[in-house]
């Protein structure tokens, strides 16, 4: 595979920029090799600079549900851009865009567009800090919800891929305003509500883990979730920046059947564009500026090229609501039971976890429920999968902590290609160990 021209650029990216990069997972550190530079994306494929063309499994970290370029949401950017990149003001396709949101998810009355998803949950925790007037927030181990400070104590997502507890530079301040409970684990949960129930603010969480590989919440876990935040009157908040509109039209919470306070959006709404969003109760949105005093603001927040986008992203998705998720989750089904059946013929320490179009390959021998059960996974084992994967023209996460996203674009014959090739990659890995 020739990766000259990558390996000049990605040279002269990293006297540029850190690590070469805008966001750390894209350095392929975690996989110790070199990263290829992009050129171009169509449907289900990437193609690199030097030529190369993958089949991507990545799908720019999840926005692209309709894989890459699609004519529709092209079209849409384009026809939005003839009226203008951004006006600084409230413009239609992000009064439609918020219109549509709200009558995808039950319970959802009101919606602040962002730029991240980031900017979505950072907000959030500031509105339940608002609402409650309490300032203790409690999150969970390996859960990712974007670079804000009190997020970036026992995350998931790059930290784990780069293997650190936490980032540098945030105050002790803020540690000591993050409660941090295990995954799946009622009784921590429960004990950190009997200690501390009056002062929290509000808990977020990942209803369906991705930022540690897929890992699946029980039910039990979300619904004593639900039952302690009523109880102690604490505001229950969804990061649903990667699963919203993915695993179904009305995102986890419609699929689990449980409904939050609040909830974050990002990726699909998009359509690949950056945006974020938040949501949830008149009630509680009217805390924010300028209808009440929780202040929250962004130059470019609603931009109407990404409101475009997104809105032909969630029109796509119900022209065939049903047969789309159907499609989407059979491809992932597909390519679990492809994959488990050679994993027991090989007696390979390695296990497969799915939900709908999120699925990670776990180099470990059950599918962890927590973030300790994660990081026990072969990372030398997961490099050596990851080349030989790339070798056969198959673009994984380069990270064993990151999901891999489909999209309407893998057909059953491209995910027949996949499945193939993820099960010679798997033999080329167990090989090299030996």
């Amino acid at each position: 595979m020739k990766m000259q021209k990558s390996e000049q650029l990605m040279n002269l990216s990293r006297s540029l920029m850190p690590g070469g990069v805008s966001s750390p997972v894209r350095s392929f550190q975690a996989v110790g090799g070199q990263a290829f530079v992009a050129r171009q994306g169509k449907g289900p494929y990437l193609y690199d600079v030097d030529g190369n063309k993958f089949i991507d499994l990545v799908c720019s970290w999840g926005p692209l549900i309709h894989g890459h370029n699609h004519p529709r949401i092209v079209e849409s950017i384009v026809d939005a851009l003839k009226d203008g990149v951004s006006f600084g003001v409230t413009s239609e396709p992000e009064i439609k865009l918020c219109q549509r949101v709200i009558e995808m998810i039950p319970g959802l009355e009101m919606l602040r567009l962002v730029n991240s998803g980031t900017e979505a949950c950072m907000s959030a925790i500031r509105l339940a800090r608002a609402y409650t007037n309490r300032n203790l927030i409690l999150k969970f181990e390996g859960n990712y919800h974007g670079h804000a400070d009190s997020f970036l104590i026992s995350a998931g997502s790059g930290l784990a891929t780069l293997g650190v507890a936490g980032s540098a530079g945030i105050s002790k301040d803020i540690v000591h305003s993050t409660l941090v409970s295990g995954f799946n684990d009622i009784e921590s949960l429960e004990k950190l509500f009997s200690e501390h129930g009056e002062r929290i603010a509000g808990v977020i969480v990942e209803p369906v883990a991705g930022n540690m590989g897929v890992v699946r919440p029980s039910m039990e876990f979300l619904s004593s979730l639900r039952n302690l935040t009523e109880k102690y009157e604490a505001l229950l908040i969804f990061d649903e920046v990667m699963t919203g509109f993915r695993l179904s039209s009305s995102g986890a919470q419609g699929i689990y059947n449980i409904e939050p306070d609040l909830s974050c959006f990002g990726k699909v709404i998009g359509g690949g564009l950056p945006v974020g969003a938040y949501g949830g109760k008149t009630k509680l949105m009217s805390l924010v500026a300028p209808l009440g005093p929780m202040y929250q603001a962004g130059t470019l927040s609603g931009n109407p090229l990404a409101a475009a986008a997104g809105l032909a992203s969630l029109e796509l998705i119900l022209d065939d609501k049903r047969n789309f998720y159907q499609l989407l989750d059979a491809s992932g089904a597909h390519w679990k039971s492809y994959l488990e059946a050679h994993i027991k013929h090989k007696s390979y320490p390695v296990c497969v976890e799915q939900i709908g179009s999120m699925l990670t390959i776990f180099f470990c021998e059950k599918p962890p429920r927590n973030y300790d059960e994660a990081k026990v996974c072969n990372l030398d084992r997961f490099k050596s999968f990851f080349w030989a994967l790339l070798e056969r023209g198959v673009y994984y996460p380069p990270s064993q902590f990151e999901s891999c996203f489909l999209s309407s674009a893998h057909t059953e014959e491209i995910m027949e290609r996949v499945a193939e090739a993820s099960v010679g990659a798997l033999d080329a890995a167990f090989e090299v160990a030996k």
